[in-house]
């Protein structure tokens, strides 16, 4: 992970700052790119805590296609529960959103929405599931969120816009992420994970190996108020990668749960807190 270091470090050397949506402010960059080879470890921040469990629940949450927030917390936590917050909860009970929520919990049509449920009928990621499998040659193996008519309709409109996927000669699968503003300290870990995940459960779906994830990004920024953490986290020094397991008796993406997919030999320093802009 020591490109997502450099990356910190090239923001604080050459970021402009810049007034956000969010009120509390940026430095910002335009246009960056990282590659992770998933075939010599599993590209999980070691150099802070990876919050590995908010991760594989909002994956599988988003693969049932659910805009529901509590539905979230059960998955993750067990429990839908007032008392277990998840990665949206605030974006959920944001007061910009509320006035349009359909119930406790509705983000709208957000992320999984999208891909399970495109314009009300199409299911993107079951289009891109068998197109993996009968033309892995094809060039329009694609998976997007970025759906402009129903942008109003959305909690958050989406932050990683799109990914293709790739299928070597060799049988490897590759993922291209874009993602158009990019959160670097608390955001960017928590979305290569999530891709690197994904990229790992298409291949195992599909009985495919694994290749690159590359994610190139707009907007690429650190707030304000996180610039004290990431100092503290550019003094640490980088552990091994971990590596995935997943369920060899159960393939099928859909089926998947928590129990299903861990991270071995997983070492990192401790967290380091900071607050999300909303």
């Amino acid at each position: 992970m020591e490109q997502y270091h450099a990356l910190l470090k090239d923001i604080l050397a050459n970021g402009e700052v810049k007034d956000d949506r969010t009120g509390v402010g940026t430095i910002s960059v335009f246009a960056r790119q990282l590659r992770f080879d998933l075939k010599k470890g599993f590209p999980a921040v070691t150099t802070k805590r990876l919050a590995w469990k908010a991760v594989v629940g909002e994956l599988l949450w988003f693969l049932e296609g659910s805009s529901d927030e509590r539905r979230l917390a059960e998955i993750t936590h067990g429990t839908r529960d007032s008392s277990k917050n998840t990665i949206w909860t605030g974006n959920a009970q944001a007061p910009y959103w509320t006035p349009n929520a359909k119930y406790d919990g509705d983000l709208g049509r957000v992320y999984g929405v999208q891909w399970r449920d495109w314009n009300g009928g199409y299911d993107q990621l079951m289009s891109l599931v068998d197109g993996l499998k009968t033309d892995p040659t094809g060039r329009r193996h694609i998976l997007t969120a970025w759906n402009v008519s129903e942008l109003g309709q959305m909690a958050l409109p989406p932050c990683h816009v799109m990914s293709q996927y790739y299928v070597s000669k060799s049988g490897k699968l590759s993922c291209h992420m874009y993602q158009r503003s990019v959160d670097v300290f608390l955001g960017l870990p928590f979305n290569i994970a999530s891709y690197a995940l994904l990229t790992h459960l298409l291949a195992h779906h599909c009985g495919l190996g694994v290749g690159e994830l590359i994610i190139s990004t707009g907007d690429t920024h650190i707030y304000k108020d996180h610039v004290e953490q990431v100092k503290e986290q550019l003094q640490r020094e980088p552990f091994k990668l971990p590596t995935l397991v997943l369920n060899s008796l159960k393939t099928d993406i859909f089926e998947m749960t928590p129990q299903d997919i861990a991270l071995r030999d997983y070492q990192s320093h401790d967290t380091i807190k900071a607050r999300m802009a909303v």
